[in-house]
């Protein structure tokens, strides 16, 4: 074969990859006259590790859309970027003694070599970190105006502190109370945090999911069960021979003559205050030390054994006058509702879980729908949903709605209540005990009064150190640098700070830092207007570029990320800054790409695949096309490496094809290949937009079997089916694009190719014919066959008549050039 006959994956990838850098091929302008498509992912994070072959799986479902709607005459702005502030910058910091700036940078480059060298359509000209103190810059000026905005606020919050790391643990790394990385066990501390009001926004971020209407019903789902809302009532129950009262929020007082117990969270106030005056005092505090050492996650765990001890008091009912042991649980948290829950155990699972640890009695008030009565004794019985009241004096006979509304109006009449609405949702902790991270630009006078600083004074930038472990107090590593901290300035007319050696006030700087989500809550806005040192970005760019027309990336980002993201644009929308209430139009989450073990892929397991391997032996338009072709894109798939070198010798094939074939521009194509040409053209129209990749690429081999079994290509049929290849295999489709096909403007804005409908019909379509669901033959007809045609062809085979014999038909059923089903008896 001669060389140019041969497929060289190597030559032509790089050279289309230094030809679109060197024409900034994919540059998005601001303010074009075409209309905007704007399709970014997901911030990566670069870690040391680098790629894997499951990260460009998004990645490139992106650029194929990207280089689609460039085609369709869209203005693209496909950015990318790096979310790089954090804790494993840091602890890996603390591991090696190298600076996280240096890891950094280092993980960056690698990330973006290996993304470079896969093609993707990026404008790189926008690109930035989080760590660019050019861009935290405005991360600080935002929190200055939310600041001032009064969405700040400082509280001390306990924290899960791991004595051995010197660190503050997230919930989700404490197991066993024990923290995952060292296996020391943490400890409960009171620590001072920054928190945002994110309930302030609970019902706009609720409400207006509803306008979403092209995300996943399941991220919906779970964003509405993360806020949580509901609507109940505040019972207060008094502490026998005592003047305090307990409080508990619940959503079904129409239970509450079923109560058996009250339980409190072990930081509740009551039990702060009156620890010492408490009868089984030894107990409890014993009880609340141990809760220290768990995290809430571990304390909430379905299928945990409940726990709690007695405290030797009784709270009283009012509805039936009964006297409720109040105990002590580390099931319930202490800044959830009211840090206190009424136990009905005979409607609530959870209720029943303790009651059976404590010997608690279980009581019925709701007849279940199928009429049963009888004592609940498993917790099957227990009737949490629907039925009807019984033992509930004037409630009895009513069905549990009607009676939950009947309840609350009589203990809101009686003094007893008080509607509440409530959400699971908190208040978010802000900031972080760590040192990698934004700097949070507030200080601190000698009485300890907060001010923010001016806005001159921005970007606030970490000083150099070499010492990143926090302090034993659990305050960040930069309160040990005292020459940064300590400050001089003098407050402004507006209250702000400005900094000056020669200031009349000392000052303290806020030695927290802001956590990673910080620098990924508003990354797709400065996207659009990257370069700008005047603002973080204009109202011209936002409105011409806003929102987000598709955002793709894994369903591990479905409730805090996407949450907080909404919460800061919303406070955006408030503030002036942006013009629309929503940041994203469209979202979709990809599947998992499993290794071949069907694990999922991991350092520790060794079952990591290494895109940079696949690229080098096969070529960046294998990884794209077999990661496409592997199933469905929201599925989670095994990876295997001989499938993907079946799709190299597809490519292979079309490389052959369009060497080995005379192109003809004036050949009159036979009437079957044109109809295969645009029924091709239409379905991967219709399957880019639907997201069916792995249907557009089998479209695609059939019709490439067809082209090898051709004498000759038409060139406007040859023209067609590059153009409808670009999106998924560029670099092939620009060398044949160029070189074959002689254009001399890269594919990149060529006109993407149309279809004639009447071509796209077939004239004849074979039918399957069943009787009673059952095949029994098949019939050919015209593809617009009337349903009664259909049928009455379907009766005349042999077949049909043979299995209808004596039977009534009870129904015709037809599914349009498909199927016929009689049903007969």
């Amino acid at each position: 074969m001669s060389p140019e006959k041969r497929y060289n994956h190597r030559i032509l990838e790089k050279k289309w990859q230094k030809y679109w850098k060197e024409n900034e091929t994919f540059r998005a302008e601001t303010g074009s006259e075409k209309p905007k498509y704007y399709v970014l992912d997901m911030f990566p994070y670069p870690s040391g590790a680098g790629l894997h072959v499951g990260h460009p799986e998004g990645y490139t479902a992106t650029d194929i859309i990207a280089r689609y709607k460039r085609m369709r005459g869209f203005e693209v702005l496909h950015p990318m970027g790096w979310d790089a502030f954090g804790l494993p910058a840091e602890n890996y910091a603390i591991k090696t003694g190298q600076h996280p700036e240096k890891t950094t940078k280092e993980n960056i480059a690698t990330f973006k070599r290996q993304i470079q060298s896969l093609g993707f359509s990026y404008d790189w000209s926008r690109e930035f970190s989080t760590t660019d103190s050019e861009y935290y810059h405005w991360t600080q000026w935002i929190f200055l105006k939310m600041y001032k905005k009064g969405l700040l606020y400082e509280q001390e919050m306990p924290m899960n502190w791991c004595p051995k790391c010197r660190i503050v643990a997230a919930n989700e790394e404490v197991e066993g109370g024990c923290h995952e990385r060292c296996g020391a066990e943490v400890e409960r501390r009171n620590l001072k945090q920054w928190m945002f009001r994110i309930t302030e926004y609970a019902d706009r971020l609720l409400e207006d999911l509803e306008e979403l209407e092209d995300w996943p019903e399941k991220i919906i789902a779970m964003q509405k069960n993360w806020i949580g809302r509901s609507e109940g009532i505040e019972i207060e129950y008094p502490i026998e021979e005592q003047e305090e009262v307990i409080t508990c929020y619940t959503t079904r007082p129409d239970t509450n003559f079923g109560a058996t117990f009250v339980v409190l969270a072990p930081e509740h106030n009551f039990l702060k205050k009156h620890l010492d005056t408490l009868p089984n005092k030894t107990e409890v505090e014993k009880y609340r030390q141990e809760a220290t050492k768990k995290s809430d996650i571990d304390r909430m765990a379905d299928g945990r054994k409940k726990t709690g001890v007695f405290t030797g008091l009784f709270v009283r009912n009012r509805l039936n006058d009964k006297k409720l042991p109040l105990y002590v649980g580390d099931f319930v948290l202490a800044h959830v509702g009211t840090g206190a829950v009424v136990g009905v155990p005979g409607h609530d699972k959870r209720d029943f879980e303790f009651a059976q640890e404590m010997g608690i009695d279980v009581i019925r008030v709701v007849v279940s729908p199928d009429g049963d009565k009888s004592p609940i004794e498993n917790i099957e019985q227990v009737q949490e949903v629907a039925g009807t009241m019984i033992n509930s004096e004037f409630l009895d006979g009513l069905p549990i709605l009607e009676a939950k509304e009947k309840i609350m109006d009589y203990l809101v009449k009686k003094g007893q209540g008080t509607r509440k609405v409530n959400y699971k949702l908190r208040d978010w902790i802000f900031t972080r005990q760590r040192y990698w991270g934004e700097p949070i630009p507030l200080v601190r006078d000698e009485e300890g009064s907060i001010y923010p600083l001016d806005e001159s004074e921005l970007p606030i930038t970490l000083p150099e150190t070499n010492n990143f472990l926090p302090t034993e107090s659990g305050k960040s590593p930069l309160a040990k640098i005292q020459d940064w901290g300590k400050i001089q300035g003098d407050i402004q007319k507006d209250g702000s700070v400005k900094l000056s050696k020669t200031g009349s006030q000392i000052f303290f700087r806020e030695t927290s830092t802001m956590p990673n989500w910080a620098g990924s809550n508003w990354y797709w806005l400065r996207f659009m207007d990257a370069q700008n040192t005047k603002q973080p970005w204009s109202p011209k760019a936002e409105q011409y570029w806003g929102p987000v027309d598709l955002y793709v990336g894994g369903a591990e980002h479905a409730v805090l990320h996407l949450l907080y993201s909404r919460f800061w644009h919303k406070v955006f929308f408030d503030l002036g800054l942006v013009s629309t209430k929503e940041p994203f139009k469209k979202l979709m989450n990809q599947g998992l790409i499993l290794a071949e073990d069907g694990q999922k892929m991991s350092k520790s397991l060794g079952n990591v695949v290494n895109p940079d391997e696949i690229v080098e032996q096969y070529g960046a338009d294998t990884l794209r096309m077999y990661e496409m072709f592997m199933g469905p894109f929201e599925q989670n798939k095994a990876w295997n490496t001989n499938a993907a070198e079946g799709m190299y010798k597809f490519l292979q094939r079309i490389w052959r094809t369009f060497h080995e074939k005379e192109i003809i521009a004036d050949a009159c194509p036979g009437k079957e290949f044109q109809k295969l040409v645009h029924k091709t053209v239409k379905k991967i129209t219709h399957d880019i937009e639907e997201f069916k990749f792995n249907t557009a690429i089998s479209q695609l081999m059939i019709l490439v079997n067809a082209m090898q079994k051709a004498s000759h290509l038409p060139r406007n049929g040859a023209t067609k089916f590059v153009q409808i290849l670009s999106p998924f295999a560029p670099h092939l489709a620009e060398e044949l694009w160029r070189e074959r096909l002689e254009k001399t403007e890269s594919i990149t804005y060529s006109e993407w190719p149309t279809w004639d409908e009447t071509l796209t019909k077939d004239e004849e379509i074979e039918i399957a014919v069943q009787v009673c669901g059952k095949l029994r033959g098949s019939i050919k007809a015209p593809a617009d066959i009337t349903k009664e045609n259909a049928t009455l062809q379907a009766k005349e085979l042999e077949n049909v008549q043979r299995f209808l014999e004596g039977k009534h038909i009870l129904k015709e059923i037809y599914v349009p050039g498909k199927i016929v089903n009689i049903v007969a008896k």
